[in-house]
């Protein structure tokens, strides 16, 4: 289920949000002049919240790995720990590295005192974080589709007896 509902934040924030608050009806109504700042802002806090939710199942995932390792006595399945290491890679590089980065940009962009050709620079700079950030969301969900069917159709292996021993 936690698998289910992280890819579920990333598909709805990468499908849904994210076009949203670059949309017409967006600039419809916050104003031809204030939508470029303030549609910013607005995905600026949303992202945020959305990296510290993907940091929080992600989380959820390796303690239930752990879970599964430490109390059912399951072996450890590397390629599930790799992919759910890369996935959870990925969450503190655009939580930690890259979102940080496009607020501060975006800041910059829209701030009175900066000079036009940072300000332009900044610009070119976002747009290419959010190429970024979106690259990241693809790259995310599609690791997450795997996760969620390796999760949904474990590799059940007896635990202590192999099954030739129960011929009757």
């Amino acid at each position: 289920m936690n698998a289910a509902l992280w890819l579920g934040a990333v598909a709805f924030h990468s499908v849904i949000v994210g076009p949203a608050c670059a949309s017409p009806e967006m600039e419809q109504l916050l104003g031809a002049k204030n939508f470029p700042f303030f549609s910013g802002a607005f995905a600026d806090v949303v992202t945020s919240r959305y990296f510290l939710f993907l940091g929080f199942t992600g989380g959820i995932a390796l303690l239930h790995l752990l879970a599964e390792w430490v109390y059912m006595g399951r072996p450890t399945r590397k390629i599930s720990l790799a992919l759910l290491a890369g996935l959870c890679g990925l969450v503190l590089l655009g939580g930690g590295g890259l979102e940080p980065h496009l607020k501060q940009l975006h800041a910059r962009h829209y701030a009175p005192n900066t000079p036009p050709a940072e300000r332009e620079a900044a610009a070119r700079s976002f747009r290419l974080g959010q190429a970024g950030l979106l690259a990241l969301n693809l790259a995310m969900i599609g690791g997450l589709v795997v996760y969620v069917w390796r999760v949904a159709n474990p590799t059940d292996a007896p635990r202590f007896i192999s099954s030739v021993k129960f011929r009757g």
